[in-house]
């Protein structure tokens, strides 16, 4: 069932043209989403209640390596995108592998585009391409304490002499 809600970009970018045309709110996102827990699912939930549909883009294998390192990603991005198509207040899913979302959101044209707490309005590269394409961008939504980073270093920490 999850399957059928990840798509290739030029695919999801037609759909939501048509979804806009009806007057639905289209948010996206984008991230890594390495071990999904519960500040993803209670941001990915706020990020729904903005619009209509929730588009969640995660970054290629490849893109999370340069941005985040060799030894991450710890799950395999048909695995992230399948966990991410799993949950209700996801709508599509989608893998792109550049290190920004620019050209892709250039492709979908959200609405609303969101990004954590942990950002600043200008220094976000996409900023520009979603303004330019009628889109508003949202920064905020950010669920302090929890993160990928802090359960690997507890893993790290509890279980690193085992």
């Amino acid at each position: 069932m999850a399957h059928k809600k990840i798509y290739q970009t030029k695919e999801l970018a037609v759909l939501l043209e048509n979804l806009k045309s009806k007057g639905k709110v289209v948010v996206t996102t984008n991230g890594c989403f390495d071990v999904l827990h519960l500040g993803h699912l209670r941001y990915l939930q706020a990020a729904r209640q903005l619009g209509d549909l929730l588009v969640v883009a995660i970054n290629s294998d490849s893109s999370v390596r340069e941005l985040k390192g060799v030894n991450r990603p710890l799950i395999p991005e048909v695995e992230r995108a399948e966990m991410l198509a799993g949950l209700e207040c996801v709508d599509y899913v989608v893998i792109f592998p550049e290190l920004t979302p620019v050209c892709l959101l250039a492709d979908l044209k959200p609405n609303i585009h969101v990004k954590g707490g942990n950002y600043q309005l200008e220094e976000l590269v996409e900023r520009k391409v979603v303004e330019e394409n009628g889109g508003k961008v949202v920064i905020g939504l950010n669920i302090p304490g929890k993160s990928t980073t802090n359960i690997i270093d507890l893993i790290v920490e509890r279980y690193g002499n085992s």
